[in-house]
């Protein structure tokens, strides 16, 4: 199957180029980094993935761009930092990638502690640009994925007390579809995370008051890499990226909280590092999807939606295994089985 890029979610991207409103890979991308992840699971994982499940896994990639469609604030505010954080910006706050706080609040208590302590080192923010009130954040990425993780971790406890503990078709139905949401909006997180540009405070376009290298200015770069350049080369090719996907395996130390945190925050990092590469391939011409030259960058942005996939199958497969017994649960079904055995 060859997912093409859409001119409809292209003029979408388009019309919501704001700094807060960029995509992560258009819908097209962000959907097949949940298909990747599926072919990366066993057979035996935690629920039956029936093609009605995985179309519906795939569908919900896209549910957190979705929730953009409509302007209101408090769900501006909520849900725009979850796609991004700008790494570069935690020395401000005395922080680095491997002190980070693993609880986001605690990480937002840093960020207003630095602005107080140290103002000089923090521009003033224009109010007519900041109607969400998310100008002072750095973004929220890696613990809008830790937090999702621990949302599924919890699905599969549910499921796992119905299953062992006489749950009814209709309780474990519905666990199972809790999970399959929580799997589908967790991925396009995850996928957030492998477009370089949403690791970055230059996310779309190179600082113009600091830019030594020549590096491009243009308020269109985000959106081209997220589906512009996909689209010029003839959409992404899920059936071939698809055999580039291993098994998904057990996430280390997955049941230290600390540990995973910052394997989801290395994650982040690592993809960092490709920012300014990435600018540089730019530079030399090398994403314009025209000739030899300019389809020598295709080759990296297809290992990123790889590299999500794979990333987001281990996710998935950790939380099915680590998923702790939900004992509050089980006796309550043990009650309801003795209750019912006396009736």
């Amino acid at each position: 199957m060859n997912f093409k890029i859409s001119l409809l979610t292209a003029a979408v991207a388009a019309s919501m180029a704001g700094a807060q409103n960029l995509f992560a890979w258009d819908y097209e991308g962000h959907h097949a980094v949940n298909t990747l992840a599926l072919a990366s699971l066993p057979p035996d994982f935690g629920i039956e993935l029936t093609p009605a499940l995985k179309t519906r896994i795939e569908y919900l990639a896209g549910e957190p761009d979705r929730w953009r469609n409509i302007s209101d604030l408090p769900l501006k505010q909520e849900n725009g930092p979850d796609h991004y954080i700008d790494l570069e910006d935690l020395p401000l706050y005395g922080l680095t990638p491997d002190t980070l706080p693993i609880m986001r609040y605690d990480f937002v208590e840093d960020i207003t502690r630095a602005r107080a302590a140290h103002p000089e080192r923090f521009p003033p923010i224009d109010p007519d640009t900041d109607a969400d009130h998310t100008r002072e954040l750095s973004g929220f990425l890696p613990w809008a994925i830790t937090e999702n993780y621990e949302k599924l971790k919890s699905g599969f406890s549910t499921l796992k007390a119905f299953q062992s503990h006489g749950g009814t078709p209709e309780e474990i139905a519905n666990a199972e579809a809790d999970i399959v949401y929580v799997m589908g909006v967790m991925g396009h997180y995850v996928g957030d995370g492998s477009q370089p540009l949403h690791t970055s405070k230059y996310f779309n376009g190179w600082d113009p008051e600091n830019n030594p290298k020549g590096y491009t200015t243009r308020r269109t770069f985000h959106a081209w890499i997220d589906g512009g350049y996909f689209r010029k080369v003839g959409g992404i090719p899920v059936d071939t990226l698809i055999v580039k996907i291993q098994p998904a395996t057990r996430i280390p130390d997955a049941d230290d909280p600390d540990a995973f945190f910052h394997y989801v925050v290395n994650y982040l990092v690592e993809q960092n590092k490709f920012v300014e590469p990435l600018y540089e391939m730019d530079k030399n011409g090398q994403l314009t999807g025209e000739g030899d030259k300019g389809m020598e960058g295709l080759p990296f942005l297809e290992g990123q939606i790889v590299k999500a996939g794979q990333m987001l199958g281990n996710l998935w497969y950790t939380a099915w295994l680590d998923a702790p017994e939900d004992r509050y649960l089980e006796r309550q079904l043990d009650a309801r089985a003795t209750a019912q055995g006396q009736n």
